[in-house]
């Protein structure tokens, strides 16, 4: 199993970080844009269920590439090399989405703000961004080692050391490792799923987690006043502001 592939496993991910739209009306013969769409995989699930089409960006040509692939059912997502800081369209989509990414940007309200720009009036953005309630002990004991040591090792390298945390982390879960719902959602999980999360959180040069009220002020500076805030398995938040 490679990174880029769809599964059932990321399907319940992608349903559970936009927990604000409807699955069963919110994308239907809707145009979207998906920033930072990494494999294409957040596009693919939306086009699932009922959207129109749009374009899903990234500045990674590799995942380019993958999106490439995965989204070769659907013409209608157009697949291109764009930089969130540097969003082209005005006044376009009817949803424009970041699923993971926005957290990793050195100048997230930047992003944001060229999020809004590209929502037609009445659109909706939305984000899904790390938490930091429950996540407490990983932002002071755990994450200091992925920025000083794991962020700057080859991809490769990473990917093998992964499966030494990934292997005790699913043990554990197998032993009842962790009360909040996220870990409830991992115990369903196969191990390569796990691994592939332990990877993910493991090589990323920034990584921020964000309180609350820190996204709720994210939101208010890029322009919206009033912005839905909904926690997502008791460690992420899911946030989504009409243009």
């Amino acid at each position: 199993m490679r990174f880029r592939d769809l599964t059932e496993e990321q399907f319940e991910q992608f349903r559970r970080w936009t927990v604000l739209l409807d699955p069963a009306k919110d994308w239907r013969g809707k145009r979207f844009l998906d920033v930072g769409c990494g494999a294409g995989r957040n596009s693919y699930w939306a086009m699932t269920l009922g959207a129109a089409g749009g374009a899903a960006v990234d500045v990674n040509r590799g995942s380019l590439q993958a999106a490439d692939e995965n989204l070769a059912a659907f013409p209608q997502v157009a697949v291109r090399y764009e930089s969130a800081y540097e969003l082209t369209a005005r006044d376009e989509f009817d949803i424009v989405f970041s699923l993971g990414v926005i957290h990793h940007l050195e100048h997230p309200e930047l992003a944001l703000r060229k999020m809004r720009e590209a929502a037609r009036p009445g659109g909706k953005v939305l984000i899904w961004v790390y938490g930091y309630e429950n996540m407490e002990f990983y932002v002071r004991v755990l994450d200091p080692v992925r920025r000083f040591l794991f962020s700057r090792l080859p991809l490769p390298m990473v990917r093998s050391l992964a499966h030494l945390p990934a292997s005790v982390l699913f043990v554990g879960l197998r032993l009842g490792l962790g009360r909040i719902e996220y870990f409830r959602l991992l115990r369903r999980f196969p191990y390569r799923h796990i691994h592939h999360i332990v990877f993910d959180q493991m090589i990323p040069r920034i990584a921020n987690y964000w309180r609350r009220d820190e996204v709720e002020a994210l939101m208010k500076t890029a322009g919206f006043e009033a912005a839905a805030i909904t926690s997502v398995n008791n460690m992420s938040w899911c946030a989504l502001g009409i243009k």
